[in-house]
């Protein structure tokens, strides 16, 4: 969790020095929720999310350079620099991938959950989206035909109460976001305490393989705005901010325990945080040595090579491409 906050607290730095540029959504402090979850279940186990996804991503196992060229858009990243911010992938472990239409994951989500039951993987997907998108129509039409069909899909809802600029009760009548199934359980978890994310992963991954879908609301925050261009200071208070800090951030919650069971001491979870602090910086200078991408890939990726696409014109006669 040190690790992914130390991440995007740079990512905010690098944004303002104009070195990432378009959309940036950074997670810090719903670092529990990628932890916990990952502690829960194995790369077979797959997740796929919206666009606040840096965090999911590293608790994938992939690494702090990929991230850093590729919000920087350069050859390193994890998607060639050609995806940025919102669109991190790692199919090698199991993660399809950050997504910038809001709730358009979670209908894929539940595709890969069919696949994973139609192949006996034994596995199950997580679906995350915000509570901004649990107001989306797809969520149910999705939540539907994987209730119909038992898929092993569990819908997480990262409540961080803000959708955009929006308060959660300006936008739902209900924001019980985990009630919201009606023919799916769901459960509301504590979206701080990275224990109880793992758990409640845990007792719905046993619940999925058997009995099909669930949904989980997990109760957190982000503590800077919505992205980089919301101040996230206009509708809401500095007051609250800091009070969450305060009372129920997760790193610190987490430092507290660790101290009092003298698993290590203040001198060696500082010292850590300075490793942490070098490992960024590290990967920030790699991921600046990182070329653009050759002006070419610009059109690789989007058709199948060789693919003899058929276009039909305005005549209606048939012309066929013969594609790079």
């Amino acid at each position: 969790m040190a690790r992914m906050r130390r991440m995007e607290i740079a990512a905010d730095s690098l944004y303002k020095a104009k070195l990432i540029r378009g959309f940036c959504h950074l997670y810090d402090g719903q670092e529990a929720v990628a932890v916990g979850m990952e502690a829960a279940i194995t790369k077979k186990d797959a997740i796929i999310t919206a666009y606040r996804d840096h965090c999911i991503f590293l608790g994938r196992g992939g690494t702090l350079l990929e991230v850093f060229a590729e919000l920087m858009g350069r050859q390193a990243g994890c998607s060639r620099g050609k995806g940025g911010s919102m669109h991190f992938y790692k199919k090698d472990s199991g993660f399809y991938g950050g997504h910038g239409i809001v709730g358009a994951q979670v209908p894929l989500g539940c595709g890969l959950a069919f696949a994973q039951k139609y192949s006996k993987d034994e596995a199950v997907t997580f679906a995350l989206y915000g509570d901004g998108a649990a107001n989306q129509g797809q969520l149910f039409e999705a939540l539907n035909i994987a209730a119909l069909w038992d898929l092993p899909a569990i819908l997480v809802c990262e409540n961080n109460h803000y959708g955009m600029g929006t308060a959660e009760w300006r936008a739902a009548k209900s924001p019980a976001y985990y009630k919201r199934g009606d023919y799916v359980p769901g459960l509301k978890v504590d979206g701080m305490d990275a224990f109880a994310v793992k758990q409640a992963c845990k007792f719905a991954k046993e619940h999925a393989l058997k009995n099909g879908p669930i949904i989980l609301e997990m109760d957190t925050y982000r503590y800077h705005g919505h992205s980089m261009s919301d101040p996230g200071s206009t509708y809401r208070t500095r007051d609250e901010i800091s009070g969450v800090r305060q009372e129920r951030d997760p790193i610190e919650r987490i430092r507290k325990l660790i101290l009092a069971h003298d698993i290590a001491t203040e001198k060696e979870l500082k010292d850590t945080e300075k490793e942490i602090r070098k490992e960024v910086d590290e990967a920030i200078a790699k991921a600046k040595e990182s070329p653009m991408p050759d002006p070419p890939e610009l059109f690789s990726n989007i058709y199948v090579k060789d693919s003899g696409l058929e276009v039909y014109g305005p005549d209606r006669k048939e012309v066929r491409l013969t594609l790079p």
